[in-house]
């Protein structure tokens, strides 16, 4: 029987059922719920659900395939992973890990803190009669410009340090009693209240009329190239792919593993939750439009808009039990965005105890409290448009250019061949040629087209109208100096070497 090295002393999910709550929670994020539908509306309805479910198909889940059958062949994290490779890509797996820790979980977690605030405001709605004004005027109190921090935003600093206790609490306890036990009750209750907003908003006054608009199809859209790069966008975002999370993940699961089937599963379902949870958000807002006779365009949001000032406002006009909605909307939003959070902090607490062989307490621990830290900056009155530009250039171009260099590493220089044969090896669903081609040629020229239309975009015209001098100094130095970081992390020696992890097949 063949050992493998690395499981005495790696942990390992307690269920298989654990792994994919997990892998699920973290996909599904404050993006399934207030981006997806968004995209839907704007981007043709029902016929949007055509180039969406195709990029899903022909980039999703063979990159997810791709992480979760590198992680469990490498056992490890994914600079650990990528050092099993050659040393000469450690810096990519760390360069992942960095940028997700030190930088988008940052931002997202002061997002979260919104979300958890919105939660308590839901009990009187404190918003008032004019959720727009509260957002941004009484709640964020957001100044001028990016250069303009103004003061910390006391309410929005205590949510924050909430938020980062229970990522240190869950993550502290390790992969069985932490990860795993909160997904199992984070995940049916997510599923659960964003079945009762749905059902319970469906119901309302002009609701038919909100979904039809949702889901009306015009297929006239699809010949506009810019909505095909939105639903190939969206599906690369959505499921939390170049993350460093899927590797991770994967390399908590034992020897038989069924990757394929489980890369399909988290996939879809995630998918099929963004669709889902759509009714419950243009259900509310169809409602709303009904019952002020504005036109409907006028009531849609896009993004922050949509969760903090529209929905709010729809909340306050429901006939019954507004408070209960509020409260549930909002809980909805505050577990999506945990889930995904407590993710990114195992996948770059993982990495950290794979090199250095610190303990995890002491890795979680002071890892949260820099991430409360760092988070400090979003909270200030000019924290709206650091977040704004931050998450910009993360996610257009770090996250694209760190899918693409994957791509190159395990399709080109590994080869993907390799990875194939270690998956099939255990799986019942069998990978053919099809996998390579994808890996090698349909998704990083994909992605290398998203990369290009953004960039172009960029050249043209400044992001969102802001300055050029603080798009440099805020969102391109950011990845800059976290690709630095990744680069001095990844020239410091092992104390195991990576190759020992692996497990053969």
């Amino acid at each position: 029987m063949e050992k493998d090295i690395f499981a005495v002393h790696r942990p390992q999910w307690r269920t298989h059922i654990g792994f994919l709550l997990a892998a699920i929670g973290s996909a599904i994020g404050l993006g399934n719920i207030w981006r997806f539908p968004y995209l839907c509306y704007k981007n043709g309805g029902g016929a949007f659900l055509i180039p969406y479910f195709l990029a899903l198909i022909l980039v999703g889940i063979p990159l997810m395939i791709l992480e979760l059958g590198l992680g469990h062949k490498m056992r490890g994290s994914a600079p650990a992973s990528f050092a099993s490779i050659s040393k000469k890509w450690e810096w990519l797996g760390w360069w992942q890990v960095i940028f997700v820790m030190f930088g988008i979980v940052l931002y997202y977690s002061v997002v979260i803190s919104w979300c958890l605030s919105f939660l308590f405001f839901s009990f009187n709605l404190g918003w008032g009669n004019d959720p727009n004004n509260f957002f941004f005027h009484k709640f964020l109190m957001v100044s001028k410009s990016p250069a303009s921090l103004g003061d910390l935003r006391t309410p929005i600093i205590f949510s924050l340090l909430l938020v980062w206790l229970l990522n240190w609490i869950i993550v502290f306890k390790g992969v069985r009693r932490g990860l795993e036990r909160a997904n199992k009750i984070f995940m049916p209750l997510l599923f659960v209240l964003t079945a009762v907003i749905v059902f319970w908003s469906i119901r309302l006054p002009g609701a038919k009329e909100g979904i039809a608009i949702y889901l009306k199809p015009d297929f006239t859209r699809l010949r506009d190239v810019r909505v095909w790069m939105d639903a190939f966008g969206q599906i690369f975002f959505t499921l939390s792919l170049a993350f460093g999370i899927m590797i991770t993940y994967a390399s908590y699961l034992p020897r038989k593993s069924q990757i394929v089937r489980d890369s399909f599963s988290i996939s879809f379902i995630n998918c099929f939750f963004s669709l889902f949870a759509g009714f419950g958000v243009f259900s509310i807002l169809g409602y709303m439009a009904h019952a002020t006779s504005v036109e409907f365009g006028k009531v849609v949001k896009e993004s922050i808009g949509l969760a903090f000032v529209a929905y709010p406002k729809a909340i306050s006009m429901l006939p019954y039990f507004p408070r209960l909605f509020g409260v549930i909307f909002f809980a909805i939003l505050t577990i999506a965005g945990l889930s995904s959070a407590i993710s990114i902090l195992e996948a770059f607490s993982s990495a950290i105890i794979d090199k250095f062989h610190y303990s995890r307490k002491i890795v979680v621990s002071v890892l949260s409290v820099f991430g409360f830290l760092g988070g400090i900056i979003f909270t200030t009155q000019a924290g709206l448009y650091w977040l704004d530009i931050v998450d910009h250039f993360l996610t257009q171009y770090g996250l694209i250019l760190a899918a693409i260099f994957e791509c190159i590493v395990l399709g080109w220089i590994y080869g993907v061949k390799k990875l194939r044969t270690h998956i099939n090896h255990y799986a019942r669903w069998h990978l053919g040629r099809w996998w390579d081609f994808s890996i090698k040629f349909v998704s990083p020229l994909i992605l290398f087209a998203l990369f290009i239309s953004s960039l172009s975009n960029e050249v043209l015209t400044p992001y969102a109208g802001y300055p050029w001098l603080a798009i440099i100094l805020i969102g391109r130095d950011w990845l800059i100096y976290t690709l630095f970081f990744a680069i001095i992390v990844a020239a410091h020696p092992w104390r195991v070497e990576p190759r020992e992890r692996e497990s053969s097949s």
